[in-house]
């Protein structure tokens, strides 16, 4: 610290009148805002790895020049180990998408702007930042090619897929990790793959304006990788529908940068990449959470399991490597990967909470009793909209369980003359919602009240379990949070979730999906 203290006294002939650490950001090295008597700032970071700085410093000058968003270098220490940066603020994209990723991805209209400003400039950097660039000055080696992919690779077999104990042919998936190795670096490229784009690497500006941080890894490499690592993040929980928007917006943008291949050539390759960026995740959790047992990275397994099982739901003719293929699906099959389960998580009082840690009958107890309804199965659930002038809805399973919730509170879009005619199932109405940002925090505890309930009825084997939302009329508020709360379920869950719009005449079934 007292090198990094003189770094700015020798730059700016004074001492900084405070020094903040801030939180760790899962590397090596250390970084501190730094204020001035003028209440000025700067970013100071210790990093122990040299290599590692000397990237970073290098690219960021590099890319300085070349008018990219990226932190200017202010002063460096003469062994590299220390140095001074621009400050781009305390936002991430990370950050301000937060709402859309908490409410299970659905991200409401500025949100999904972020996300495409940020996608948008991706070629800029990719492209533009390649040019006049140094690939020696890159760590930890220059350039992405088949030792790189068959490292990682390795690391999803050894770090994930053998921890499972799935039984697997080592030299035939040896085989498959070669062609598929082979696949993603045979063509050639001049793009500069920044490796770890994620949005908690790139900061956001009062008028949401992306500025790109943490590249010291980037080296020379196919752009589909950045694609890939920033839309298939398994946390974001993108839908299909704003992932397709995304990349289409990635593709017009990287048009204006090079020369771009057809679209159905791009989306094989964007494929290839996605397959491989998934494996690469897995393996990092795998470390990180099965051995170093870290439960924000345990707790990242299952989202990813579900963009393999995706993945594996692709044209199988994108994916030539017949026993790799074999193995990722048997290993989507385990029961460690199919039943509901989540790790036991330190409530506020120090007791352990979990989702399946339910009392286990001792002897002494004696017999217990059940409910006429247990282990009957399989769940079903049903969610009704509704007015509150006409009645709450009668309950015809005849359990009497269930919840009703109250849209009152929340802005109406009917007290306007565009949305008098429409209904929560509109995109005016949807847009003006989530825009407003009121219904989306209502749902947030409704989620998760209605996620607690439907795993302790799955596993008690009950069959019926009823959501009710009413409002002023039973068209706007309460029909989109009625939607809403069953599409999520029968995302989650994989279970029949019955949706009646009693007011609007609707009727409609989300099938199971199959086990």
């Amino acid at each position: 610290m007292k090198q990094l203290i003189d770094l700015y006294k020798r730059h700016y002939s004074c001492e900084p009148k405070d020094v903040e650490e801030l939180p760790g950001q899962g590397s090596n090295r250390k970084y501190f805002r730094l204020w001035g008597e003028d209440g000025s700032h700067v970013i100071g970071v210790i990093g122990t790895s040299r290599d590692e700085n000397h990237a970073f410093i290098y690219l960021s000058r590099h890319f300085a020049k070349r008018q990219l968003p990226v932190p200017h270098i202010i002063a460096v220490s003469d062994d590299e180990t220390r140095y001074l940066q621009t400050d781009l603020g305390t936002i991430s994209l990370y950050d301000a998408i937060r709402g859309g990723r908490e409410a299970g991805g659905r991200y409401n209209l500025h949100e999904q702007e972020l996300l495409k400003k940020a996608i948008r400039e991706l070629p800029n950097v990719q492209i533009r930042g390649a040019r006049g660039l140094d690939w020696s000055n890159c760590y930890p080696q220059p350039e992405f090619d088949m030792d790189s992919v068959l490292f990682d690779l390795n690391y999803f077999k050894y770090c994930f897929l053998k921890a499972t104990e799935l039984d697997f042919h080592e030299l035939k998936l040896e085989a498959n990790f070669r062609m598929l190795a082979r696949d993603l670096t045979s063509e050639p490229t001049e793009s500069f793959l920044y490796r770890d784009f994620q949005a908690r690497n790139i900061m956001v500006d009062k008028d949401g304006n992306p500025y790109f941080i943490d590249f010291q890894g980037g080296r020379k490499g196919p752009y589909y990788y950045d694609v890939a690592s920033f839309l298939w993040q398994a946390s974001a929980h993108y839908s299909f529908k704003l992932r397709r928007e995304l990349v289409y917006e990635y593709y017009q943008s990287l048009s204006h940068y090079t020369e771009v291949p057809s679209v159905r050539h791009f989306a094989g390759r964007l494929a290839l990449f996605v397959l491989f960026r998934t494996l690469q995740v897995l393996g990092a959790y795998g470390f990180r959470g099965y051995f170093e047992r870290k439960k924000h990275f345990l707790d990242s397994i299952p989202p990813a399991i579900q963009n393999l099982r995706d993945i594996l739901k692709m044209d199988p003719k994108i994916f030539p490597y017949p026993y790799l293929m074999d193995v990722l699906r048997r290993l989507t099959e385990l029961p460690q990967f199919t039943v509901i389960d989540e790790p036991a998580i330190s409530r506020a009082d120090g007791l352990k909470t979990a989702v399946n840690d339910i009392y286990k009958g001792n002897p002494l107890d004696g017999p217990a009793t059940f409910s006429k309804y247990d282990g009957k199965g399989p769940l079903v659930v049903h969610v009704y909209s509704f007015s509150y002038r006409k009645g709450i809805p009668e309950d015809k399973s005849g359990n009497g369980g269930g919840y009703v919730f109250d849209c009152r509170s929340t802005h109406n879009p009917g007290r306007y003359e565009p949305y008098k005619k429409l209904t929560g199932l509109d995109e005016p109405v949807i847009r003006f919602l989530e825009d407003d940002g009121e219904i989306i925090e209502f749902l947030k505890p409704v989620y998760q009240l209605a996620d607690h309930h439907v795993e302790r009825y799955i596993q008690r084997g009950f069959t019926s379990l009823m959501f009710c939302f009413g409002c002023t009329g039973g068209q706007h508020r309460s029909v989109y949070s009625a939607q809403h709360l069953a599409e999520h379920i029968n995302h989650k869950y994989g279970i029949e979730v019955e949706i009646t719009h009693r007011e609007q005449g609707i009727h409609q079934i989300l099938p199971a999906k199959d086990k």
